[in-house]
């Protein structure tokens, strides 16, 4: 069987990077063959696709060497159009790929590349957003899509030439957990050979039987069946996200299967305390019969909220549903009714590169910093220490986030705004962002949210607002909003390992404060 995918010492350096992003990478996939790429942030699984694509480096820069094929060709010098019929490639930012004005033009863009008749671009179309929970989605512009929404069409717009080979980055990173679970399942469904990289392993459903782990330097650590790379003593070690039952096993020292989760998380409630919780403070920020609009279209209705010194609100709600809106609403970047305070608000955007000013990493942080002060203990803290003179625009997305979230923290805005605050990263830098979310809190700054991480959620909100259909539909505690009831009225439920817990979630975040602790004690971690 003729392998889709070799490589032999494949080694990626960027210019100006101190070190290569890959590092002497030997691996090949066979046809039909699935493979999940797993490590920490930075450790060059996205170079690793956009390398086996040909983006890497016929359109981004970059030294190139060892033995590369795809599909019986050298992405290296094959041109890229050539390649994208037969690869298709779902990069980590959807922004990134949709460029056409609606959302139909951009799922039949490749078919009509393909001259199919237009009967069969049709259907296929519809097809394609059917699939991916997108087909009412078809007449929409693409430039009113949600993060979320734009990820389920960017999908389509992959899956629609039905391709040989699928490079797969973070295909559920901007969707709701409903919806992670069903891409999930389309993906273990559908033939061909695919590599995909995911940090959502328990929402994913169905993983690849093989799994390639990487460790910080971009080298392979381990290559093999998932379900002995997941149990591997060393792995938890890469801050790799790991299934429920496998990070139980690694902090109990025992096995613990899907049926003993509740029984070890009560377990360890034993010997974790719960938290005080933080005191409110002052209102800040207050919004009443809030209205956001995007254009003439109102997006947001009815929103009753008080942002408090001290607090941190999470923000939840299926794709679409207006939690960005909300946000940027807050922030005044869209026309909204009923907001009042005199607070300062700063906003981290869902995609970071919206908010880069500087050509370096220092330039970046230093703008909100005052004159003459270091950034390196800003760069220490967030994970970045090194790359103080790396273009923003060249790191990896999970550094990116982690340098959006480091040049706006440093502003001191009393209200900081932050939307998927850890997309892209690890275990360990997601804990550790986590972690900085808490300490600004308790330096008495409002804190608000946007997540489809409900773990992260019930280990830090003080007060939820859920959304559904441009309204709200519950707000309260983490006890009174994040239960199955309440969620299933926005289409959300719980992850496994919330899931098991046995009673209200408020009582698990000691539990959860332990299980951050163990992935990222002191800062964020590089």
């Amino acid at each position: 069987m003729d392998d889709l995918i070799r490589t032999e010492q494949l080694t990626v350096t960027y210019p100006g990077a101190p070190a290569p992003r890959l590092r002497q990478v030997s691996i090949a996939v066979g046809q039909d063959e699935r493979v999940l790429l797993l490590g920490p942030s930075g450790a060059g699984k996205s170079t690793l696709l956009r390398t086996l694509a040909g983006v890497v480096p016929q359109t981004v820069e970059a030294q190139v060497t060892g033995q590369l094929q795809v599909c019986a060709a050298d992405p290296r010098s094959t041109p890229v159009p050539q390649l994208a019929a037969q690869v298709a490639t779902l990069t980590q930012d959807p922004a990134d790929q949709l460029c056409l004005p609606t959302v139909a033009e951009e799922v039949a863009f490749a078919l009509e590349n393909r001259a199919a008749p237009a009967e069969e671009i049709g259907q296929r179309v519809a097809a394609a957003l059917q699939a991916v929970g997108a087909g009412h989605l078809a007449g929409r512009r693409t430039s009113e899509l949600s993060g979320g929404e734009g990820q389920r069409v960017a999908l389509a717009a992959a899956l629609v030439a039905r391709p040989r080979l699928l490079l797969l980055d973070e295909p559920t990173a901007l969707l709701d957990p409903a919806g992670a679970r069903s891409i999930g399942t389309l993906l273990a469904g559908l033939p061909g050979s695919s590599l995909l990289i995911e940090h959502r392993l328990d929402e994913l459903g169905t993983l690849p039987e093989r799994c390639v782990l990487f460790d910080g330097a971009g080298t392979v650590l381990v290559d093999g069946p998932s379900r002995e790379v997941l149990t591997w003593p060393e792995v938890a070690g890469t801050g790799t996200w790991l299934p429920a039952t496998a990070e139980l096993t690694r902090v109990l020292g025992r096995p613990v299967s899907g049926a003993q989760v509740g029984g070890a998380l009560a377990e360890l409630a034993e010997r974790s305390p719960r938290p005080n919780p933080r005191p409110p403070g002052p209102v800040l920020l207050t919004a009443g019969e809030t209205e956001v609009r995007r254009g003439e279209r109102t997006v947001l209705t009815g929103v009753d909220l008080e942002l408090r010194a001290g607090q941190i609100t999470a923000v939840l709600g299926a794709n679409g549903s207006g939690k960005s809106s909300l946000l940027l609403g807050l922030a005044g970047l869209l026309p909204a009714t009923g907001i009042s305070g005199r607070a300062r608000a700063g906003m981290v955007f869902q995609n970071p590169e919206h908010q880069f000013l500087a050509r370096s990493v220092a330039e970046e942080i230093g703008y909100g910093l005052p004159a003459g002060s270091s950034v390196e203990p800003v760069l220490a803290r967030y994970g970045l220490a090194g790359f103080a003179d790396a273009d923003p625009f060249r790191l990896s997305g999970g550094q990116q986030r982690r340098l959006s979230l480091a040049a706006m923290t440093v502003m001191d805005d009393e209200v900081l705004l932050a939307d998927e605050p850890t997309f892209g990263q690890d275990r360990r830098t997601a804990a550790g962002i986590g972690a900085e979310l808490a300490r600004l809190a308790d330096e008495g700054r409002a804190v608000v949210l946007v997540s489809h991480d409900l773990r992260l959620v019930a280990a830090l909100a003080d007060q939820v607002l859920l959304l559904a259909g441009g309204r709200p539909v519950a707000a309260g505690s983490v006890d009174q909003v994040l239960v199955p009831d309440v969620l299933a009225r926005a289409g959300l439920h719980l992850p496994p390992l919330l899931a098991a817990w046995p009673g209200p979630l408020g009582a698990a975040r000691g539990v959860l404060a332990l299980l951050e602790h163990e992935a990222a004690p002191a800062q964020v971690a590089a």
